[in-house]
Formats: structure tokens, sequence, C-alpha cells
């Protein structure tokens, strides 16, 4: 019980840290995702983007972001579990890349894993992430894969974890709700703004997934580390009340042993 509370107050320290750079960067993506819409329009040629480009899509790879460490309930088998239902849906061929100690162990023993990383975990910053995203991009460049999909845990609350698959590769210009009909001037040309930034927009999107899940892992975390504290509580109340009978018992029994025995030599 003092092991389980002592982790649910550590997880509760680094949730706060965790969940603080989530919020603070979800807005800063949310508008480079607009962004890109609004420079996305009808004239812009998503085909001369090696990163827009669609095809047969006959081998999909779903990147599958668990935790390096166990003991955050459902967390690393929801996702799992998640992949293991598209795979089973899907009549093309699968692959995984796998973030996390957890989610490897066990998915690479049923599916083709083409690469997994356990380090970025360790210094989760913007850099490293950089270069993990640039390996899927290079990848999908290559046609080792036609699309891209990270499965990863949304961060809503520290109860809360919202299992998501998100597509990644090739990205989808859709019309921005917010977009206007006035005419721009861009300075440089539209298409140089479109092409600088969408790789930076993927590197951001898969950082964002990576905070998101490394904040759920600590919520997680600490909330299965709370029901445990709960579950140790109520099993200790439960042994210091059978230990206490069981011990009145016994004293009871002496009490007997002594009041029969004096009655035995006063007979």
């Amino acid at each position: 019980m003092q092991i389980t509370s002592a982790m649910k107050m550590v997880s509760a320290a680094k949730l706060k840290k965790a969940q603080d750079a989530i919020t603070a960067m979800r807005p800063y993506a949310a508008k480079l995702t607009e962004l890109l819409q609004n420079l996305s329009g009808a004239d812009q040629d998503g085909d001369e983007n090696p990163y827009t480009q669609s095809r047969d899509v006959k081998r999909v790879l779903y990147v599958a972001i668990t935790s390096n460490r166990g003991l955050c309930g459902g967390f690393n088998s929801n996702i799992i579990k998640e992949v293991k239902a598209h795979a089973a849906a899907s009549e093309t061929n699968t692959t995984v890349f796998t973030i996390g100690k957890k989610g490897n162990d066990i998915l690479s023993k049923e599916f083709d894993v083409v690469g997994h990383n356990v380090a970025v975990f360790d210094d989760l910053n913007f850099v490293n992430t950089a270069e993990l995203a640039q390996q899927l991009m290079d990848g999908f460049v290559a046609e080792q894969y036609d699309e891209v999909h990270l499965v990863y845990n949304r961060f809503k609350n520290a109860a809360t974890q919202l299992v998501t698959v998100e597509p990644f590769l090739p990205l989808v210009a859709e019309a921005s709700e917010t977009q206007s009909d006035a005419d721009y001037i861009y300075e440089p040309e539209k298409e140089e703004i479109f092409n600088t930034l969408l790789p930076k927009a993927l590197k951001m999107q898969l950082f964002k997934a990576l905070r998101d899940s490394f904040a759920s892992e600590h919520g997680a975390r600490m909330t299965a580390m709370h029901k445990a504290t709960d579950n140790a509580t109520e099993l200790r109340n439960q042994l210091k009340l059978t230990y206490n009978k069981a011990r009145q018992a016994a004293i009871t029994n002496e009490i007997l042993e002594i009041v029969g025995g004096a009655e035995a030599l006063n007979g």
C-alpha cells in the first residue's frame, strides 16, 4: 500500500508537467493545421508534394505509441487491441512501427514490425521526435508503405484517455470552415510556403501525439495506483479484522483454560 501510494504521488507530479506541456502546444498545432488547410486551396496541386500523394493502398503502417513501463491499467493493452482490430478489419498488408517497450513486446510476436523506438520518452523533445517523424516520412516517400496511421491515447483528463487512430500520411487537404474567399498576396509563393510548412506540420503532429500519450500514461498510472492503494487499504482492514478476531479467540481460549484449571484445583 505504501509503494502504490508513493507511485501515485510520483505520477501525479509528473502528470502536472506533462499536462501543462500538451495543453500549451495544442493551440499551436491547431493553428498550424488551420494554416495548412487555408494554403491547400483548389489551386494547390497536392501531387507535387511527396507527402500528399495518394496511391493504391497495398501496405498500411500503424504507429503504435505505448509506454516503456507497466502498472498503468489498460493504457497499453487498449492500444494493442486497437491495432489488432484494425489489422483484422483491413484487407491490406499491415505493418507496425512501435514506440514504447510494452507495445513492441506484444505486437512483434504477431505483426511485421518494421521499426521500433523505446528511447524517445527518455528525453521527449521536438528534436528527437523530428528525427523519428522523418524516418516515417522517408519510408512513405520510398513507397515502403502507402498509408501511415498513428494509434495513441489522447489525453482528456487524469482519469480519461481516449484511444485515437489518426491519419498521418498522406496528408489529405480538407477545406477549412474558416477559410474565406478573399485573395491574398503570398511572399514567397504559396506553393513554397506550403512545401516548407508541411514537413514541420507532420513532425509537430507526431510530437503532439507523443505528448498526448506521455500525459495519458501518467494519468492512467496515477489512476491505477490510486485504485491499487484503495484495494490495499481495504485488504489491510480485512486482515486487521481477521487478526483481531483470531487474537480475541486465542485470548478467550487461554482464559477458559485458566478458569478450568483453577476450578480443577479448587475441586
